[in-house]
């Protein structure tokens, strides 16, 4: 055959094979016997094989990657997927509409009502109809590119239907999630191998994306159905319900559980008719969710910092059973809280066996006077740990015991702390195992000493392994012991050393950060770094030094003279010092210039800066970024999409300014 013909049959091998996976994955009805499938795959697979050169991304044999990942990299959304702001009765459902047509001027409203799915949010990007990646929804701004993960899911088309209208690029959004029947087999096979179960549909569906191998992840049977769009270019729509029309006629999954209401009493009846159907279903939901239909409108009522005004969703009343309360453990959490947890004689609720709930804290166990042996009502409502709403005190037989407090941290044996009025209970020493993981996680990351290639499954297996006990360990691995972790090449393992030795030359400030002192935060870290200028003199700070320091307070002063006293943490600074890290900075005083004592607040994507990075640029300008506008703020810098900050600065007359200007202000302070 001629390559001409060959191309030919290909493009034909592939047409047809994405009509059946469409017909099989999506509409649930298929036209050929699976042997028939197999014969057009295998005959696509050879052609591509004896001519690579003909091989596209677009191809149905393209879906499951050969080799896992080495870790996910990030990627922006075009536009942000915000999160939505919730309701939990029809109360709550009308005041929202009262709120919508208020803003919209007594403009005639329509809603789309859609199911809630409990899984996980994800952006799917086109480029003139043929996919380029997808991403989990991340912070909103960013998430992780798991596209070889999501090729695995067959409902996901990887090119539009040629019948339908492509447009230059679009972000389609949709919710992946596991069946109830997929998790039930998942789960078996997992206490087959004594490995620990998903606690529910969601759980198993996010951990699944996150496996670095693809192949995996193609057994574990996941599903989407989209449910909107971002950005799109090339192309128009005037409501939602039309773009749900649009991406199921252009091969996507859509559910066809969606309505469209013209009254809110409708919207009320339909909401109310689900929590009833839902156990139905074969796959979770957890709410629903309404959208005013008019795209237009959509845009004219806008978003807050975190939500589209437009949009809300109403969440299912929980679930509440009676069980018996055996136990009473102590679990330590990332950041050294010591949280109760209440061990339940087993109860079916909310489609999951509960066999733990949280108790918050121990505050929580006084005012509901709970003891072990208590009949205890827990809820459930989406959470993965439900909690324990109260106690059936009629219930009681005498037999039931008071529980005790700890004094001292169950892994390490440190003791435990709670300051000032604080609620919490706390394991100071960040050596403890239950929180090393993510204290170095957090020592290493973008904002801190950004290590790059220091990631979850790195810094696991370091911890796992015995290489490190702490962060200040990190300087003491060598290339051997990077070479032999777990799909960790020579070049990656060089990379990683060498961020490790360019780590040590970072800003005293960024340190500080890193060192993760309860209440620090960046802004913090750089007041303590421009007030003291050396770990030395922090260290021998007096509380009434430190509480003395510009925007402090007696919290932050007191956690930090505490962090320097604890043993443990000496230590690892002792460590930090003996590697060479940059323990001092020049100290700023008052400085001249546009930025010069100014208080500055961001808001919005910016194009140049990442948050952190902008505001890392105003204190070396002697500016003060805050996170909040008020009466003394100076100047509003404006990304895109500034959200409720920019309303509030123009209410209250403060200047604004765009990135570009910014950016001047930044150069002209810096010459």
């Amino acid at each position: 055959m001629v390559k001409k013909e060959i191309q030919k049959e290909i493009e034909k091998l592939k047409k047809e094979i994405r009509r059946h996976d469409h017909l099989y994955y999506v509409q649930n009805s298929p036209k050929i016997t699976d042997g028939e499938y197999d014969r057009l795959y295998r005959r696509l697979k050879d052609l591509e094989e004896t001519n690579p050169e003909l091989l596209t991304s677009d191809s149905p044999t393209q879906r499951i990657g050969g080799q896992p990942a080495k870790g996910f990299p990030t990627v922006r959304h075009i536009a942000p997927m915000m999160s939505l702001d919730n309701t939990y009765s029809a109360g709550e459902i009308r005041q929202f509409d009262e709120r919508v047509r208020k803003n919209l001027k007594g403009d005639k409203v329509e809603y789309v009502v859609e199911l809630k799915f409990d899984g996980v949010s994800i952006s799917l990007l086109y480029k003139d109809g043929k996919w380029v990646q997808g991403s989990t929804r991340g912070d909103g701004i960013e998430g992780d590119d798991v596209s070889n993960n999501l090729k695995t899911i067959r409902s996901i088309p990887l090119a539009f239907d040629e019948e339908a209208n492509i447009p230059k690029l679009i972000e389609v959004r949709g919710e992946v999630y596991m069946t109830k029947k997929a998790l039930e087999k998942l789960n078996r096979e997992k206490k087959k191998a004594r490995e620990e179960l998903f606690a529910n549909p969601r759980n198993a569906a996010a951990g699944s994306l996150k496996l670095l191998d693809p192949k995996i992840v193609a057994a574990r049977g996941l599903d989407i159905y989209v449910w909107g769009i971002g950005h799109y270019e090339g192309i128009d729509f005037k409501t939602h319900a039309e773009v749900l029309e649009y991406l199921k006629s252009a091969g996507f999954r859509v559910n066809p559980h969606h309505k469209l209401c013209r009254t809110i009493e409708e919207v009320v009846g339909y909401c109310n008719s689900f929590e009833y159907k839902k156990d139905e279903l074969d796959f979770e939901i957890d709410g629903m969710v309404l959208k005013v239909n008019d795209l237009g409108q959509q845009k004219r009522l806008g978003m807050t910092a975190k939500s589209p005004r437009w949009s809300i969703a109403y969440k299912f009343p929980a679930e509440r059973k009676l069980t018996k309360l055996k136990k009473i453990e102590v679990q330590v959490g990332r950041t050294g809280v010591i949280t109760p947890i209440a061990i339940l004689e087993p109860i079916a609720l909310s489609g999951t066996i509960v066999s733990r709930a949280s108790l918050h804290n121990f505050d929580e166990i006084a005012r509901l006077d709970v003891k072990i042996g208590d009949k205890v009502y827990v809820e459930k409502s989406g959470e993965i740990i439900p909690k324990v709403i109260s106690v059936a005190k009629e219930k009681r037989t005498g037999t039931e015991k008071t529980f005790a407090i700890p004094t001292e941290c169950r892994v390490c044996g440190s003791k435990l702390v709670r300051l000032h009025e604080e609620v919490a209970i706390r394991c100071e020493n960040v050596g403890c195992p239950a929180q090393i993981k993510e204290a170095v996680l957090h020592f290493a990351s973008r904002d801190a000493m950004d290590i790059e290639g220091m990631g979850d499954a790195t810094v696991n297996q370091l911890v796992d392994k015995l290489l490190i006990k702490d962060y200040g360990d990190i300087y003491s691995l060598k290339f051997g012991d990077v070479k032999n972790l777990e799909r960790m090449a020579e070049k990656s393992a060089a990379n990683l050393v060498d961020a490790i030795d360019k780590s040590k030359s970072r800003d005293l400030n960024r340190l500080i950060y890193g060192l993760g002192i309860r209440h620090v935060g960046e802004r913090s870290a750089w007041v303590l770094a421009n007030h003291f200028g050396s770990i030395e003199k922090m260290e021998n700070a007096s509380l009434e030094e430190l509480t003395n320091v510009p925007d402090m307070g007696p919290v932050m002063a007191e956690s930090v003279y505490n962090f320097f006293r604890n043993k443990e943490n000496a230590k690892i600074i002792k460590k930090l010092k003996d590697a060479g890290l940059k323990m001092t900075m020049e100290v700023k005083r008052a400085a001249v210039g546009a930025l010069a004592g100014k208080t500055i607040v961001i808001t919005g994507t910016l194009k140049t800066f990442s948050r952190s990075g902008a505001e890392e640029a105003v204190r070396k300008s002697g500016g003060n970024p805050s996170a909040s506008v008020s009466k003394n703020t100076d100047f509003l810098v404006a990304g895109q999409e500034p959200g409720s900050k920019a309303d509030r600065a123009r209410a209250l007359g403060v200047r604004i300014i765009d990135e570009e200007e910014f950016r001047k202000l930044i150069k002209k302070e810096v010459q």
